[in-house]
């Protein structure tokens, strides 16, 4: 198990998933955004004008690593092929932090192009800890682990989300990556508190928060349904419950992101501006 202490290479200000058509507005006018955040997968070629920009970025800006294809939570072994592959982006890379998601993506050979809830019970946990042990050992470095966006709930839960969460780091000794904007649209799905949610969470634990964007629709029976799209502005009521959480959590790393429908970077800006304003407010 590593080391219990939670801690952060970032520095609690502002980030920004990046995208390569706002290479040159980043590298010629960044504020408010001190650090950037990959998608894992993006990177995992050899050589070509993406790993180039990267290392350009990597000598002016922390970067943090977002996995999206090692399936935390299959039933199947993890992907040796996959894992050494990312062990050798975050060997040259080095980057600030390492986070992946507490779902799962693929199915005996096949990778689905989503990222699925689990039911949370004892024999899920014990698959996640020890995933998530294999990936630590792997890479030689502490990850993360984010909350996941929900629409269903699963009959045959015995833990809470937040308890699952906790145990997890309890035995690994791996951080958490709190997605704010998952917290609203898994309560607004499951018609749950999203306070409570928060009061729950292990905000000790928390390396990274996260901030997207939602859509908004309604399921069969006419009740609100959001989905989890990270393409459009964060909605007021998302803001509102970052400011709930770093009222209690103070100030952390903070990402914005936008992955879908990707807009200029001076609309980028302004949402990492506001964020920094948040921030402020805890110093």
């Amino acid at each position: 198990m590593f080391d219990a202490a939670p801690r952060s290479d970032l520095p609690n200000a502002p980030g920004v998933g990046y995208k390569p058509q706002h290479f040159a507005d980043i590298i010629e006018n960044p504020a408010p955004v001190e650090w950037l955040e990959i998608h894992a997968e993006n990177y995992m070629g050899q050589g070509g004008r993406p790993l180039a920009q990267l290392r350009h970025l990597a000598e002016r800006f922390p970067i943090s690593v977002h996995g999206v294809g090692l399936s935390i939570g299959g039933e199947g072994a993890l992907d040796a092929e996959h894992l050494a592959r990312l062990k050798t982006l975050c060997d040259w890379l080095n980057p600030a932090s390492f986070s992946e998601h507490l779902a799962w993506s693929t199915h005996e050979s096949a990778f689905l192009n989503d990222l699925l809830p689990l039911p949370y019970t004892k024999e899920t946990l014990t698959r996640v800890v020890d995933h998530v042990d294999q990936v630590q050992e792997a890479l030689g470095r502490k990850m993360l682990l984010e909350n996941p966006s929900s629409y269903l709930a699963f009959s045959e839960s015995t833990h809470s989300e937040t308890d699952f969460l906790s145990e997890i780091a309890r035995r690994t000794g791996c951080g958490l990556l709190l997605d704010v904007n998952n917290v609203f649209v898994s309560a607004t799905n499951l018609q749950m508190d999203a306070r409570a949610y928060i009061d729950a969470f292990p905000l000790d634990r928390v390396c990274e928060i996260h901030l997207g964007g939602h859509d908004e629709d309604e399921d069969d029976h006419g009740r609100p349904l959001l989905i989890d799209s990270h393409g459009a502005e964060i909605a007021d009521p998302v803001w509102a419950l970052l400011d709930y959480t770093l009222e209690r959590s103070g100030a952390r790393p903070l990402l914005i992101e936008w992955d879908t429908d990707v807009p200029d970077w001076p609309i980028l800006a302004a949402e990492a501006m506001r964020g920094a304003k948040a921030l402020a407010l805890q110093s």
